[in-house]
C-alpha cells in the first residue's frame, strides 16, 4: 500500500487514517495519468470532474446533480477499488 509522506499540509498525523486513504488516493489517480498535487491530493476530483465534462468548483457543489456527481466519484473510487483488489491478490499470491 503506498507509505504516507508528510502530513498533507492539513496538521494531521500520518497514521490518521484519512490522510493515508488520501495518499493512496492521490498515487492511484496519479498512475491513472491525472495531474495530483502531492499537497491536495483531494483536488483530483476537480480534473476528473473536467475530464467528464462536469462542472465543479470549489465551495457550494449545491447545483450538481447526483448523477455528475456519481460519475466523478465513480471514476476515482472505481479507480481506488481496482487497484486494492489488484493488491489484495497480490499479498494472496505471496502467501505460502
Amino acid at each position: 500500500m503506498v507509505q504516507p509522506r508528510g502530513n498533507g499540509g492539513n496538521g494531521r498525523q500520518e497514521s490518521d487514517p484519512a490522510v493515508r486513504l488520501s495518499r493512496f488516493k492521490a498515487e492511484v489517480m496519479k498512475r491513472e495519468g491525472y495531474n495530483v498535487n502531492p499537497e491536495r491530493p483531494d483536488d483530483v476530483k476537480f480534473e476528473v470532474a473536467q475530464s467528464l465534462g462536469v462542472t465543479m468548483r470549489e465551495g457550494d457543489n449545491g447545483d450538481l446533480t447526483t448523477a455528475k456527481a456519481g460519475k466523478v466519484g465513480g471514476v476515482i473510487g472505481g479507480s481506488m477499488v481496482k487497484e486494492m483488489i489488484r493488491l489484495a491478490k497480490e499479498r494472496l499470491k505471496d502467501q505460502p
